[in-house]
């Protein structure tokens, strides 16, 4: 062969290698280009959802501020409604039945039972210093050991 021919089939060759690098680092540069482009997508899809929920999270907020102030309002007019019936039938409100037990006023007192001691009042009984004792004769007597 020719030296003129060896230089042609070298520079083709070398021309073929240079393509085929090409089109190698063009496929891997691609590959993670598209990756990139595959994982932007899924961000900006996961954003959206975050987005959404925020919305729907605020939303449920304001309806259950507006469904406890609905239940305060419903609470005072219940109890405007109470005192109201109080008023016309003349009845004392547990409040100040409530109160009057705690505090009773001295006029209004009545004879309530005697607060239980811890001692005896002198009859013998349950609570005297001697209730369970036996007499003399009977404490002499031997006690079988105890084991």
């Amino acid at each position: 062969m020719d030296e003129t021919n060896i230089n042609w089939v070298l520079a083709i060759a070398c021309l073929l290698a240079g393509i085929g690098i090409g089109a190698l680092g063009y496929h891997l540069l691609n590959a993670s280009a598209g990756n990139t482009q595959r994982l932007r997508q899924r961000l900006a899809e996961r954003e959206r959802e975050l987005a959404e929920f925020k919305d729907g999270m605020g939303d449920s907020i304001e309806r259950i501020a507006r469904l406890a102030e609905s239940l305060h309002r419903e609470s005072q007019g219940l109890e405007q409604e109470a005192e109201e019936a109080r008023d016309r039938l003349g009845a004392r409100s547990l409040r100040r039945q409530a109160m009057d037990a705690v505090s009773p006023d001295p006029a209004t007192t009545t004879t309530e039972p005697a607060v239980p001691r811890d001692y005896a009042d002198g009859n013998r009984g349950t609570l005297s210093e001697d209730f369970g004792l036996k007499s003399g004769d009977e404490a002499a007597a031997p006690q079988p050991p105890r084991y």
